[in-house]
């Protein structure tokens, strides 16, 4: 008679990589609309990621760049808003 093979051994796993708070702030900042805070909570995310070698550096650099393209957008829209008011003087207000 042949005895039933021992069960299996899971391996020891690795330990998770750590993520870096500050860029998944930043992050989810520079989504919900706090774009200066997200711009610079995504730089000092940078600078630790640098440093620590921590995960999140893409996050980090999202929040700064849809910071920045953010702001960039509200000033366009803004001048635009502005420029169209100017140029219709009829327009009145209740």
């Amino acid at each position: 008679m042949t005895t039933p093979a021992p069960a299996p051994v899971p391996a020891p796993s690795a330990p998770a990589e750590k993520w870096n708070v500050l860029s998944i702030v930043g992050f989810v900042l520079s989504i919900v609309g706090f774009n200066i805070v997200a711009i610079v909570l995504g730089f000092i995310g940078l600078s630790q990621v640098k440093k620590t070698g921590e995960r999140g550096r893409g996050l980090a650099l999202a929040a700064v760049i849809i910071g920045f393209a953010s702001i960039v957008i509200g000033i366009i829209l803004f001048i635009a808003l502005f420029a169209f008011a100017a140029s219709n003087p009829n327009i009145s207000t209740y």
